[in-house]
């Protein structure tokens, strides 16, 4: 990562990864969405309201994906001073908050027809919209920083502030576990790779969760790149007025 800490190298692999980011994750997407809608079976108990499945994953995914890049960012910034940790963690935050609150409107969408309302205060459910706030909170420090002025553009509070909000991670991921839930337990294990979801559902929600990976990475990318260019055109301001 060090390696990157160089703004020239950073966007020397930025530059061509994101196209290659951005439109490979939009196919994937479309792929994963056209085999979901029309390749997929219907659920045997569901019918065909399940296939919200297919956004509502990806979404839940890199919202939690997204807090988890800020906490990274923030240890970089805090620990090795990192001179891009600040700038990623701008450019996480606001992706991150819109596929999370992607997650909650999906998600009671798919609700309403399945358990019969729209919203539960269940462990889940308030973990994952607690998510949504925590996201909010740093978007406004993060902009509060950067109008003091504050060097690297996000504070050691903000930072701070980014890890105490990861404790909220594993609520979220344990929640149906440790306590009774409308929510559906885990599908997926990533530990012992299996799934009770039937592969001829499940191979079109593989194709989504990397289309939208790749696809927040790209607007991540993008949004870093706007705020290094952003930075030149301030330095050079400076010079300018000092001159």
């Amino acid at each position: 990562m060090h390696v990157l800490a160089n703004p020239r190298r950073f966007l020397a692999i930025a530059v061509p990864a994101t196209p290659w980011c951005f439109w490979g994750g939009i196919l994937l997407i479309l792929a994963g969405c056209w085999a979901g809608l029309f390749m997929a079976p219907a659920d045997y108990l569901q019918g065909h309201s399940f296939r919200i499945l297919y956004i509502h994953v990806p979404a839940a995914w890199l919202g939690m994906g997204g807090w988890s890049g800020l906490t990274i960012a923030a240890i970089m910034q805090l620990v090795w001073r990192h001179p891009l940790a600040s700038v990623a963690g701008r450019a996480i935050a606001v992706p991150g908050a819109v596929f999370t609150a992607l997650c909650l409107a999906t998600g009671s969408i798919w609700g309403r027809p399945t358990w019969g309302t729209w919203w539960e205060w269940d462990g889940r459910l308030t973990s994952m919209l607690l998510l949504l706030f925590l996201y909010i909170g740093y978007i406004a420090l993060a902009r509060a920083s950067v109008e003091r002025g504050d060097a690297g553009g996000v504070s050691r509070v903000t930072a701070i502030y980014a890890l105490i909000g990861a404790l909220n991670l594993p609520i979220i991921h344990y929640s149906v576990v440790w306590w009774n839930s409308l929510h559906q337990a885990k599908s997926i294990s990533v530990v012992s790779m299996s799934s009770s979801i039937a592969p001829s559902m499940l191979w079109p929600l593989g194709l989504t969760v990397l289309g939208f990976t790749l696809w927040f990475t790209a607007i991540v990318l993008l949004r870093m790149r706007a705020m290094l260019a952003e930075n030149r055109i301030e330095a050079r301001l400076r010079r300018m007025s000092r001159g």
